[in-house]
């Protein structure tokens, strides 16, 4: 069985790792190439984008691909939009491995907002020093408020750097444990965060450091996922989504069962 996971997300690179031994699936992971030394997973890879939803459908067909799981990252909607409509047009599976968003506990001082533009106005008029944890291709409208001294972590640099008097650059890849984040906050002076709900351990140090530290987070809220498309009727190859890479093998081993041996 043929399987392409379209990932970018530590999900994903543990799913490959996961089957890369299996004899019975020919596994691909397709990441988009924002990376320039990405994790690479122990099974081939492709890098770039597909040209939309007909262009991934094309691949699809072209591939002979049996299975398409969408391990990207929650904020990755339109990868996602493009996954749904293209799985059902190309008659190939659809699973989605989506980790679960945090929840706010005792202690959190949340302010979810909509978008970006929604998170510099949530900063305010007077002067903070916030720690963006975001994507380094999401800081730009940041500029529009250049009273604040920002602290902004990535994986990469960020070239051209913010045009603002005060910004300092970490570049560094995750998981963060929660002790090695407060004395970060605090080495920094950073009163207020930024960050996407973007689940999962790996990067939930921040989040425990600003409740132990009652520092306020803008939480960007998430994307909703796409429509899922409708069963390949009669092909026992029906679609789902789970949130572990656990269940996602699971749901891979029972697809790649035949029929008749499932009792169908």
């Amino acid at each position: 069985m043929r399987v392409l996971i379209l990932g970018g997300t530590t999900e994903a690179r543990q799913l490959a790792e996961r089957l890369a031994k299996r004899v019975d699936l020919a596994v691909t992971v397709s990441l988009a190439g924002r990376t320039a030394a990405p994790a690479l997973p122990p099974v081939p890879v492709r890098v770039g984008g597909f040209g939309g939803a007909q262009g991934l459908a094309d691949y699809l067909r072209d591939q002979k691909i049996d299975v398409l799981i969408d391990a990207t990252h929650p904020y990755a909607a339109t990868i996602s939009s493009n996954a749904a409509a293209a799985a059902p047009q190309a008659r190939v599976a659809l699973l989605a491995l989506r980790r679960p968003g945090w929840t706010p506990v005792a202690g959190d001082r949340w302010v979810e907002v909509g978008d970006v533009a929604g998170a510099v106005r949530a900063l305010g008029n007077a002067p903070r020093r916030a720690f963006l944890a975001l994507g380094r291709k999401e800081i730009e409208p940041f500029m529009s408020a250049p009273q604040h001294s920002y602290l902004v972590r990535s994986i990469e640099p960020v070239v051209p750097p913010l045009k603002v008097p005060h910004a300092v650059y970490i570049n560094a890849r995750g998981p963060f444990a929660a002790a090695d984040e407060r004395t970060m906050l605090e080495a920094h002076r950073i009163d207020i965060i930024v960050a996407k709900n973007s689940g999962g351990p790996a990067t939930y140090g921040k989040i425990a450091a600003a409740r132990a530290l009652s520092l306020p987070v803008i939480m960007l809220r998430r994307p909703l996922p796409p429509p899922y498309p409708p069963p390949l009727a009669g092909e026992g190859r029906e679609g789902a989504a789970v949130e572990t890479v656990d269940d996602a093998v699971a749901w891979l081993d029972h697809a790649s069962t035949p029929a008749a041996d499932r009792g169908v």
